[in-house]
């Protein structure tokens, strides 16, 4: 079996090359969002032509980066959804909803201190991790039936 997994949410760590670097070996492929925040936010006007006013660019990049992201999700087979420290991701609150609302298995990601904030999430989701090496154990289990160590 081939696990497609998607890796959403917070972009200003290293989790995404965490799991994929602890998950080599194994039958698993990846999918992200454009990490780079310059071309994620300026896609629509580079794309589309440019705006005056920063909610219509803002707006533009949204849509096109929201084809992109209900694509990738609508194909995976697992979405990992990561909520970092710094910032409040609110896209990631949207991609964990709508991979639920597709009915794929969904992990999310996140440190204690965001769990009462991020009770209904998790609540949707079918593991909660707090570690990315905890997420490549539940693909390992899931493609191997293998526990760790």
């Amino acid at each position: 079996m081939t696990l497609k997994v998607y890796l959403s949410g917070e972009i200003h760590t290293s989790w995404r090359e965490e799991i994929m670097a602890g998950a080599e070996g194994l039958d698993v492929t990846f999918d992200a969002p454009v990490t780079d925040h310059a071309a994620s936010d300026d896609c629509g006007v580079a794309i589309l032509g440019p705006e005056q006013s920063k909610f219509w660019h803002d707006h533009k990049g949204a849509k096109l980066n929201a084809i992109r992201t209900r694509t990738a999700i609508g194909a995976a087979d697992v979405v990992v959804v990561r909520f970092g420290d710094k910032y409040k991701q609110w896209n990631a609150a949207f991609d964990a909803g709508y991979a639920s609302a597709l009915g794929k298995a969904l992990i999310v990601l996140h440190g204690p201190d965001h769990s009462h904030a991020l009770k209904e999430v998790d609540a949707a989701a079918l593991a909660v991790a707090e570690e990315p090496r905890q997420v490549v154990e539940i693909l390992r289990y899931v493609l191997t039936g293998r526990l760790p160590g």
